[in-house]
């Protein structure tokens, strides 16, 4: 089949959407949240187009609450950060690169209709990124070492290295200061996992590096722990055919290192989700799991003693309700009756029908 030739209009402007939007991020994406994203581009590429969320809804056939809910699914996937007035209300839109882990100083705003900018984002990285001059890397290169790394870098990957991607392996060799060992099997396990981006794999490279990962051996049990944890995560959510995206992936870091949740209890929160609302949902869960931990349950033990708390308060409150009600009858005043009454004022009532 013969190959088809694009064209374009000049004349008309051009909204520019990154590759790895359409690789990594829109693929598992809702589609109604890939579009609040592309419009969003759109005005930034318009000078004379305003945003607010009220038109959007209008514009989409959406409720404003659900352009909120993908303007935060986008803030998760660290493509935009949001800002917020003091009454909790978005006043401005700034969009991150779609290769950066958190805002950077020259992150591009988008202003909300009839409201002040917001300030530049001040998040940085947790590790700061060196930048090689060309003599930098051609002395790097002089290491059998480091020629050796480029060399399978390029074998895994199936291309050429460019010089940014230099800059970023030599990054986690002298940066991160990991060594060319550990690097070449974070390059197998990511690739292993269906993972080719540089991206993707610094990301797993300062993370190993902040786990305090030096060996082999170390980021294989790691690795080990991690899968399972995923694994057993994605049964009890009832996830089947793709991989988590790393939103979800965030979730369940949380879960196990922040809030510091065994899998016992991570799994038994993910089943409870499904229970409750019959779909997955790690928003769920991470409320399950954020009420247990202020309620300091940290067992499958302390778990029946809450439920057992809950259902004992449960059947109180409706034995209080029943018990109000029957009060509420009881309070309408009787009528009291005497027999003998009754009965004369039959006979009167029959001596009358005659």
């Amino acid at each position: 089949m013969a190959d088809i030739t694009l064209h374009k209009d000049n004349g008309n402007s051009t909204t520019e959407i990154p590759n790895r939007f359409i690789d990594e991020y829109m693929t598992n994406a809702n589609g109604e949240f890939v579009k609040i994203y592309l419009y969003l581009l759109r005005c930034m590429n318009s000078p004379n187009c305003s945003f607010s969320i009220s038109r959007t809804a209008d514009r989409f056939d959406h409720t404003e609450k659900d352009i909120q809910r993908a303007l935060k699914y986008w803030e998760k996937m660290n493509l935009l950060k949001l800002e917020y007035n003091e009454d909790k209300s978005i006043c401005g839109i700034y969009f991150l690169e779609s290769d950066a882990d958190s805002p950077k100083d020259d992150a591009v705003p988008l202003k909300k209709a009839d409201s002040a900018a917001p300030p530049a984002g001040q998040k940085a990285k947790a590790l700061e990124k060196t930048v090689y001059t060309a003599g930098d890397m051609a002395a790097f290169q002089e290491k059998e070492e480091v020629r050796e790394l480029l060399f399978v870098a390029e074998s895994y990957l199936g291309r050429p290295l460019t010089s940014t991607d230099i800059q970023t392996m030599l990054y986690w060799y002298d940066g991160l200061g990991l060594c060319s060992d550990l690097i070449v099997y974070l390059m197998e396990y990511c690739i292993a996992g269906g993972h080719s981006s540089l991206h993707y794999m610094e990301k797993v490279a300062i993370s190993w590096k902040e786990s305090g990962i030096e060996t082999v051996e170390q980021a294989k049990r790691s690795v080990n722990t991690h899968s399972k944890l995923h694994y057993a995560v994605m049964k009890a959510l009832g996830i089947h055919g793709r991989s988590l995206i790393p939103a979800e992936s965030a979730y369940i870091e949380k879960w196990s290192k922040e809030l510091g949740f065994g899998q016992d209890m991570i799994t038994e929160a993910c089943s409870r989700t499904i229970l409750s609302i019959h779909q997955p949902n790690f928003e769920y869960a991470d409320r399950i799991l954020l009420n247990w931990k202020k309620q300091n349950i940290r067992t499958a033990a302390d778990i029946r003693k809450a439920d057992e708390s809950f259902q004992a308060a449960k059947t109180a409150e409706k034995t209080v309700r029943r018990t109000a009600a029957a009060n509420r009858f009881n309070s309408f005043p009787q009528r009291a009756y005497n027999l003998d009454q009754l009965n004369q004022l039959e006979a009167e009532l029959l001596n009358s029908a005659h």
